[in-house]
């Protein structure tokens, strides 16, 4: 398996625009939570967190941390703390009972990749998933890696 520093490299080779690394840093966060939303959604009677019921999204997550771990046990914390803000948003949608939390995240995800292939078009550069779908893992650990960056984290 290839290491983080090589996978954030290859990710970043196609996100060199600063008008398309803008657009990543708000669509990229919003397509994880669209896609956690959505797991969410899928509910498991048999088991609850808390106040949180069981759902398909905590067992997808639950690989998906497994897999940043692999890659870096530090940046991993970051994106379970990452992906803990997006379950708690999730249960306040649901709680809220306002609007369906599916059709929040189906809008959010319908808007968010309109924003990331617009991006990439400014980019001149294809989205790096075309490349290799991991890639849709690796793009929020990129961002996670430019804030660790700044705090002066090691990744």
């Amino acid at each position: 398996m290839k290491s983080i520093d090589k996978w954030l490299e290859e990710y970043g080779e196609s996100h060199q625009n600063p008008t398309n690394k803008t657009i990543h840093w708000i669509c990229v966060p919003l397509i994880f939570f669209s896609i956690l939303g959505l797991l969410y959604t899928i509910k498991i009677s048999y088991f609850n967190i808390g106040q949180i019921q069981g759902n398909v999204a905590l067992v997808i997550l639950t690989f998906t941390l497994i897999f940043y771990f692999t890659l870096s046990k530090s940046l991993s914390f970051g994106m379970f703390l990452f992906s803990s803000f997006c379950i708690f948003l999730c249960y306040l949608i649901e709680d809220l009972n306002f609007v369906p939390l599916w059709q929040v995240c189906v809008t959010i995800f319908v808007l968010a990749w309109i924003g990331q292939f617009w991006g990439h078009k400014v980019e001149g550069k294809k989205p790096s998933f075309f490349k290799d779908l991991l890639f849709l893992m690796i793009g929020p650990a990129w961002l996670m890696s430019f804030i660790y960056q700044r705090l002066g984290i090691h990744y």
